[in-house]
């Protein structure tokens, strides 16, 4: 498994590929493959670690993120033979070398941040595995479309939430943070936002001056336990997103708390909210005011029930299993 050396696997914090990462290695191992996780030094994992990167990069202003991840990679690329199959989490690097991997890949595209790394999958023998139906470029060819998988263990179903909403995410205009301050402040409701400011500009002019400590909360970056009791005692996310979004896991999560999702229509959001059962999808402000009511009515459990059907983990772990025979012809 090679995973991405942004932050640790898994992410104190921020970082939902590394999430994603933990997820499936740890569920794999589980299920008794044998697993070697190419990761940071400081991961947590039952699988055999293997590490260049003594920790992520984004948390250290003296390591350059390119540099790292060419030595990771690299150190993942000599150990290849002796894998039968190597899954690539890593975005374009390691597609590079397509010709000089000694073993299968597979990767997950976890979105494209432009159309410039186009020409690294193109030219790559990699098979693709596709995290939304929305998030396909019409230049690949895929394998499979895999939406990711939450364990439910950490994420508890609260039936009797606050009357708070929440905004979970970077700060970042993709994320919609103002716009969420603006519903919720039509709304007449107290607002928390979760996540690391991505732009410190849109965070300073945008979002900073509503934030007061009461009716607009800012939190930061938030871990684990605090992110499932942030997202369980609210009466409903706000994901206003101004992206075609890839996935969307803070909504997933979500739902496995309970929670419903009031989302614009980008991306892969009508592909993973299901309308009137999990939240809903509007295209406004006016139409995210209008539709409040609604799912804050809906029925949490019901909520929660749909998300463990749909995005549980080991049902990603079976889907992946799948493609993993299917790579190695058995």
């Amino acid at each position: 498994m090679l995973g991405p050396i942004a932050w640790r696997t898994p992410p104190l914090g921020y970082g939902p590929w590394e999430r994603v990462t933990s997820l499936l290695t740890e569920g794999l191992v589980r299920r008794g493959v044998d697993v070697t996780l190419f990761a940071t030094g400081d991961s947590v994992t039952a699988a055999e670690l293997e590490s260049v990167a003594p920790h992520g990069y984004a948390s250290d202003p003296t390591m350059d993120g390119r540099v790292w991840e060419a030595l990771h990679v690299a150190h993942a690329l000599e150990r290849s033979r002796e894998f039968d199959v190597v899954h690539n989490q890593l975005d374009w690097l390691p597609l590079a070398f397509s010709a000089h991997w000694g073993t299968p890949m597979v990767t997950t595209i976890h979105g494209f941040s432009g159309a410039a790394i186009l020409p690294a999958y193109v030219a790559s023998t990699s098979a693709f595995v596709s995290i939304s139906e929305a998030d396909r470029s019409a230049a690949l060819s895929y394998l499979a479309t895999i939406h990711h998988g939450v364990d439910a263990a950490e994420l508890p179903l609260v039936t009797e939430p606050d009357d708070y909403l929440v905004s979970f995410g970077r700060i970042h205009p993709d994320k919609g943070t103002a716009a969420a301050i603006e519903i919720a402040r039509r709304a007449g409701r107290r607002l928390l936002i979760c996540g690391l400011v991505q732009d410190t500009a849109y965070f300073r002019d945008e979002v900073a001056p509503h934030v007061d400590g009461e009716r607009v909360v800012m939190l930061g970056d938030v871990g684990p336990e605090a992110r499932a009791r942030i997202l369980g005692h609210a009466a409903a996310l706000l994901h206003p997103i101004d992206f075609d979004e890839p996935f969307g896991l803070s909504v997933v999560e979500s739902m496995f708390c309970g929670t419903p999702v009031v989302a614009y229509r980008r991306g892969s959001m009508p592909e993973v909210v299901d309308e009137g059962v999990t939240g809903s999808v509007v295209a406004s402000i006016d139409e995210a005011l209008a539709s409040l009511p609604a799912v804050e009515s809906l029925n949490r459990i019901g909520v929660r029930e749909r998300a463990l059907a749909r995005f549980g983990v080991d049902r990603m772990v079976d889907d992946y299993l799948r493609v993993y025979r299917t790579i190695v012809g058995i």
